[in-house]
């Protein structure tokens, strides 16, 4: 007989049935609670929040390349409004069940005009218009020859990239309902990570 087999060996110890449906109905009550907790906890900062997204595309280079894995800050934008040179992510217009990753380039209420390569912003700060100085960008020349004035609520959205970049300069302006939120940790790859920090320009 296996010395450290005591089934029916008189006097051997028992497990009580009753305190072992104890033990696994306490179990099974503490594994609920942890994971309503954890749900608790995830969840609201998983959808209202953070939310992971993967960069597809070139339209961002040479600031953000294809699967490159961001994290997106929804919260922010619930006490302010998007600001110019903010990285934010948004619906397409044309398709909102495909996410778009662009920078606000113009603002409500702004006339952003592209002429000769160059933009020029014109609000109640620069009623003559004032040129839009891109120390983020690899290429000096934005191609397009437009003029759009926004409206309350709509936001002049381009890419990094300019010359291979779908944008408002194709779909027009964006909607303040359609931002998601801003770009705030590129997590992915390792070597690139970062935080990203507002934008301050000069005119």
């Amino acid at each position: 007989m296996n010395p450290t087999d005591l089934t029916g060996i008189p006097g051997a110890p028992t497990e009580d049935p009753i305190s072992l449906r104890r033990k696994i109905l306490i179990f099974i009550v503490e594994l609920i609670q942890i994971v309503a907790i954890s749900l608790a906890i995830i969840l609201p900062v998983r959808y209202f929040l953070i939310q992971p997204f993967y960069v597809k595309g070139a339209s961002m280079e040479p600031n953000f390349f294809d699967h490159e894995y961001l994290i997106i800050d929804e919260l922010s934008y619930r006490f302010h409004d998007p600001k110019r040179g903010d990285i934010v992510v948004f619906r397409y217009p044309k398709d909102p069940s495909q996410y778009f990753i662009k920078r606000v380039i113009g603002l409500p209420g702004e006339t952003v005009e592209i002429a000769d390569g160059k933009i020029k912003i014109f609000n109640a700060d620069h009623p003559n218009g004032t040129l839009l100085s891109e120390p983020y960008l690899d290429q000096l020349m934005t191609s397009a020859s437009q003029a759009v004035t926004l409206k309350a609520g709509e936001y002049y959205l381009m890419g990094d990239n300019r010359s291979a970049s779908l944008d408002s300069r194709i779909f027009g302006p964006v909607s303040r309902s359609a931002i998601v939120g801003r770009v705030w940790v590129r997590g992915y790859p390792v070597d690139r990570w970062k935080v990203f920090e507002p934008i301050t320009y000069t005119y």
